[in-house]
């Protein structure tokens, strides 16, 4: 039987669209600010009035109705009761409230006013920032994406009434695999690859459990996570719910508003609201948001990322390139290109950008086009060499092809831990490139899925570092340097001949129907030649 929270928490996604789309916000692009902030206003209310009732509150009465019962004075405590990230709300910004008060004139007014007037007095710990120091609050005023003024009051109570309609009571209590489900169904239509745009990346969560499995081992605690192209937050929720939520900080930056936006969103359904005063918006490579108090760049103990791959940085190349830089690129920036600027390989400047944040102890884990593993251009080797040679790599993981649905690039993951490096004297390389199974997603674009048994198998063939027919190799560094630094699986596999005895007379049958079969092919195509002849001598006749 499926999950009826679930079923019922899609419908309201559904109905929340149907409305849009009846307003004439389907395919817009402002429908994703509606639905997602709508989508949260309705989350943090519920929320809220589950935790506020849990605080000494008793009775048969709603929720809502206990709330409404309450002396003011009593009812601002709750403010200083709940924890930092439970949404703070005045009775009147409840759902409730305004369902209420949906017949009065202006009420989309009232609604606008009570999402941004809500935004700011949460500001502390729900706003995200720009890498200027700008806070983006978490809602704006949705009813002025209705073109027709005449129509916003009435869309604005169509909304209301979806809301009022649903409980995530049940939700609550519910971990990671919950909700992550529900946020992929939300964001589906709106978190798409643009053809290798800057962080519109969406990573599939197959290929994030996999590299959170990998990289975490035992319980840590107090632990901090980085992705420098967050995108919508996909690595990050999986690494902190393989970590424990309570036990790690969540930093992140993007260029991207609108991964930005989906991301708060990620982390307010994940329970790290928290985290939000760690999530930037703007160019990490440029402007990157985090330092220690010594200088330098921060260090952390875990990072994920799926860095764009290709773009034009042609813009800023050249400051990525100056002297003071050279730290961080150690290997050097992709120079421009006479032509296709839009080939730039940026994911080199991420790749290297992960390496001077990690710690001394950090482990990360990095998507790279499979090219890389290979390569021999001296930026990439000079990657592969710095890894191989400070005993960094942990191993690499060459992904099915169309692991991702919207890109037909090939996909590898590099783990690199820089913790007890001078005991290893290998790394693992997996090639997991014929596992998984054809499908095909809701914009009909086909990609390749891995179940979860063929995870696990990747997962504990990693974790063994032990070498498997044809799927895994486990190199000495020595050996990978006599290989010019290959990080491709292939490359070191054994190369097999299959020997089957057979006497005289069997190979004779062989042979003679082997002989028997290129007689009758050479007839046919003897019978062909004729043919062919006799049409062109018809038409040269003609």
């Amino acid at each position: 039987m499926e999950d009826d929270i679930l079923i019922r928490t899609q419908k309201l996604i559904d109905e929340l669209k149907a409305t849009c789309a009846a307003y004439g916000l389907g395919n817009d692009g402002n429908e994703y600010k509606v639905i997602t902030q709508v989508f949260q206003y309705k989350f943090l209310n519920d929320k809220f009035m589950r935790y506020a009732t849990e605080q000494g509150i008793t009775g048969s009465i709603s929720r809502y109705e206990q709330l409404m019962l309450m002396e003011g004075d009593a009812y601002e405590d709750l403010w200083y009761i709940l924890p930092p990230g439970i949404a703070r709300f005045k009775k009147e910004q409840l759902i409730p409230s305004l369902h209420n008060r949906q017949n009065e004139p202006g009420f989309d007014q009232l609604f606008d006013n009570t999402l941004t007037e809500l935004a700011a007095q949460n500001a502390d710990i729900f706003s995200v920032r720009t890498s200027e120091h700008t806070a983006i609050l978490m809602f704006e005023k949705l009813s002025v994406f209705i073109t027709d003024a005449s129509k916003r009051a009435d869309f604005c109570r169509a909304i209301i009434n979806k809301l009022s309609q649903f409980s995530f009571e049940d939700a609550f209590d519910r971990g990671y695999d919950f909700f992550s489900s529900i946020y992929e169904y939300l964001i589906r239509d709106y978190n798409t690859d643009s053809g290798g745009k800057y962080a519109e990346y969406f990573t599939p969560h197959s290929v994030g459990r996999v590299m959170a499995q990998i990289l975490v081992n035992g319980k840590p605690k107090s632990v901090t996570c980085y992705d420098p192209s967050a995108g919508s937050g996909t690595l990050l929720m999986c690494l902190a719910d393989r970590i424990r939520q309570n036990c790690c900080t969540i930093y992140s930056q993007d260029i991207s508003q609108k991964s930005s936006g989906l991301l708060r969103l990620n982390l307010i359904l994940n329970g790290l609201a928290e985290s939000l005063q760690n999530v930037v918006q703007g160019n990490t490579l440029t402007e990157p948001a985090f330092f220690e108090k010594s200088g330098g760049l921060r260090k952390f103990d875990y990072i994920v990322s799926n860095p764009p791959f290709k773009l034009d940085f042609s813009e800023y190349r050249d400051s990525l390139a100056a002297p003071e830089r050279k730290p961080i690129f150690f290997a050097g920036v992709p120079k421009v290109p006479n032509k296709k600027k839009e080939s730039m390989a940026i994911y080199l400047c991420f790749l290297q950008h992960v390496i001077a944040s990690l710690s001394d102890k950090g482990k990360a884990a990095i998507v790279v086009p499979s090219g890389f593993l290979t390569a021999a251009s001296s930026q990439e080797k000079t990657i592969r060499e710095r890894l191989v040679s400070q005993k960094w790599l942990r191993g690499v993981v060459s992904m099915p092809s169309n692991i991702f649905a919207a890109t037909g690039t090939s996909v590898s993951v590099i783990f690199i831990d820089k913790e007890d490096a001078g005991s290893r004297d290998g790394a693992i390389l997996i090639d997991a490139s014929q596992l998984g199974t054809k499908e095909k997603d809701n914009n009909n674009k086909q990609y390749t899925r891995l179940s979860r048994e063929e995870e696990e198998r990747i997962i504990a063939t990693f974790e063994k570092h032990e070498a498997v027919d044809s799927f895994a190799v486990v190199p000495s560094y020595t050996e990978m340097e006599e290989k010019g630094f290959s990080f491709s699986a292939g490359q070191y596999f054994d190369v097999k001949i299959e020997h089957i005895d057979i006497s005289p007379e069997e190979f004779k049958q062989k042979m003679d129907a082997f002989m028997a079969e290129f007689n009758e092919l050479s007839a046919q195509s003897a019978k062909l030649d004729e043919e062919i002849r006799k049409q062109m001598s018809f038409l040269e006749f003609n």
